[in-house]
């Protein structure tokens, strides 16, 4: 069974936080922490890298240790060291660090000081008011531990659309190499590029003699199946996602796509306007009585109500069939119309690639530029950089530009922005830049009103060009900070600054509502990377994705320009 990247980043978080309930070396934990992010964001699957025979050690962060232990992972499925930690704590205790706000040190407190073992006993220590007492707790946080069990037990389970995707797309190979196939689509959430996916919705044409069913329901990763038939299966995989197969005959293709990939409203929404003309929509075509008229693509679904094709990414039921009934729907942004990236790291900061490594990728993937935007001084976990060390670099990237040929390398800066609102580097530092990146890092829990200045504030500074991961956001793990999202926009429009669609999976920021809002203000949106590794920059087709969800065009996006127009545009900025 192979183990994807998400598998084994998931075991060494979870070996991470077993270490440090435990009290081990801080460096030892980093560690693994280091790799489960690495490992995890890593757009090449390991298990075909040592198909391959390539040497892990050439990943960044990966030692001989460590990759022993993804060897180990790979091909035996399990590790002896994770075992070893169970053995040694309560089995249900890392069930407590998928509560909101409990990390694992403290975790590692109500184990030793309370004895909470469960999730059931952490409730019970809240409710009692047991946990108050413990040193660095308190009457609030033990309010909002009881919360937090609260809403776990009602919370159901997604996955983000990156760790998705590894599985996705594993069994899409599957399935299409299974003999008679003859066509397989990933429905669903998944393909309207959701930035979670709660199920795999797969549809596939096969001929009648495929033994495409009975391979699924076989399938290596299944640990359990939940139905089985002729022509629909459902299995859950071992990571927790559950998976349904739908094999239609080709006739039907298109409305059981159309189907299964639009949500529910817009479906319903598509459906009603097929009954006000005497037709009936399903999964198995396009009906005028008894009889097929339409099914056999989507194009003909929506043809039979008199629309156009509609992207599934705008499948939302916002405002989409309005535009497509009054020929207006955009004509959306696609990963290739990108001419470049303006958010990108290197090992000046926490990046884990030289200067000329991160251009060479950047050529590679297409890319006529590439903004080298390193962390700025405040951000020390990042090791950011001080005038004297940023200009350095600026001189770095100069040198190098004379040896490029078709890509340049701009010169940049992600500053935090502080909590006045001011910027992390003087103006003289920031007068040498072709651009720079306005970003949050700190002081999340501001008001409204304050977080709001404060941001409005730093994009007013002559230097400002590009307003980072805008809501600071990480799924699943951090809320957006409060802030006025609308007043933001409306102010960059005046300002003439930029926002930025941030590609990272953890981050996906800007939200897709935002994206429309800021096309409707005018303001252009950089769709970026965040490449901390030449890996990263495959990211990007989820920051399209999102994109795409916001409605975005090719000419509301940024980096679609060219060099020469991109200078021009942000230049009148600075």
């Amino acid at each position: 069974m192979p183990s994807h990247n998400a598998d084994i980043a998931v075991i060494f978080e979870e070996i991470a936080d077993l270490l440090e309930i435990q009290g081990e070396n801080p460096f030892r934990i980093r560690a693994y922490r280091n790799a489960a992010r690495i490992i995890g964001e890593l757009s090449q699957e390991v298990y075909l890298l040592l198909e391959k025979h390539e040497d892990l050690t050439r990943l960044p962060g990966i030692g001989d240790n460590l990759s022993s232990k993804i060897k180990e992972i790979v091909f035996n499925g399990r590790c002896s060291l994770l075992e070893r930690l169970h053995k040694e704590l309560p089995p249900a205790i890392t069930e407590l660090l998928k509560i909101q706000g409990l990390g694992p040190r403290r975790v590692k407190a109500l184990y030793h000081d309370l004895d909470v073992q469960t999730v059931e006993q952490l409730y019970r220590a809240a409710r009692d008011g047991r946990i108050r007492a413990l040193h660095g707790f308190g009457e609030k946080t033990e309010r909002n531990i009881l919360q937090a069990v609260e809403a776990h037990a009602n919370q159901t389970q997604r996955f983000k659309i990156a760790v998705a995707a590894q599985y996705a797309e594993a069994l899409k190979s599957f399935l299409a190499a299974v003999p008679g196939v003859i066509k397989v689509t990933v429905a669903g959430s998944y393909r309207r590029m959701r930035e979670t996916v709660g199920d795999l919705d797969i549809l596939v044409v096969a001929a009648p003699s495929s033994p495409v069913m009975q391979n699924f329901v076989t399938y290596e990763e299944a640990v359990e199946t939940l139905s089985a038939g002729n022509t629909r299966a459902s299995v859950m995989l071992k990571c927790g996602l559950q998976v349904d197969l739908r094999v239609v005959p080709e006739e039907s293709y298109g409305a059981a796509l159309h189907y299964f990939t639009g949500a529910k409203a817009h479906n319903i929404a598509i459906r009603r306007m097929a009954q006000k003309s005497g037709l009936k929509i399903n999964e198995y075509g396009v009906f005028r009585g008894k009889t097929r008229i339409a099914g056999e693509s989507e194009s003909s679904v929506y043809a039979a109500v008199d629309l156009p094709y509609i992207p599934p990414e705008l499948r939302e039921n916002r405002g989409e069939i309005l535009m497509a009934q009054t020929k207006r729907l955009p004509r959306l942004v696609e990963q290739n119309d990108l001419r470049g990236d303006l958010h990108s790291h290197t090992k000046a900061t926490d990046g884990h690639n030289t200067l000329r490594e991160m251009a060479l990728a950047g050529k590679s993937n297409g890319f006529e530029y590439l903004a080298i935007t390193e962390h700025s001084r405040r951000l020390t976990v990042a090791h950011g950089l001080n005038p004297l060390q940023l200009a350095r670099q600026c001189e770095e990237i100069d040198q190098l530009n004379e040896e490029l040929v078709g890509i340049t390398l701009l010169k940049g800066i992600e500053v935090d922005i502080l909590e006045d609102g001011s910027l992390d580097l003087p103006d003289t530092a920031l007068a040498q830049l072709d651009l720079v990146l306005g970003a949050v890092h700190s002081k999340f829990e501001l008001s409204r009103a304050r977080q709001t200045d404060r941001i409005l504030r730093a994009m007013e500074h002559p230097h400002f060009t590009l307003l980072a991961h805008p809501t600071g956001r990480l799924i699943q793990q951090r809320a957006p900070y409060d802030v006025d999202m609308p007043r933001i926009i409306r102010e960059a429009r005046n300002r003439g600054c930029f926002l930025e669609l941030n590609a990272h999976p953890e981050r996906l920021d800007l939200l897709d509502t935002y994206c429309q809002m800021a096309k409707e203000e005018g303001v252009l949106i950089s769709i970026n990377s965040d490449a901390h590794s030449t890996f990263d920059f495959a990211n990007l087709r989820f920051g399209i994705g999102q994109a795409r969800r916001g409605w975005l065009e090719k000419q509301n996006v940024l980096n679609t320009r060219s060099l020469s127009d991109l200078r021009t545009l942000i230049n009148r900025t600075m």
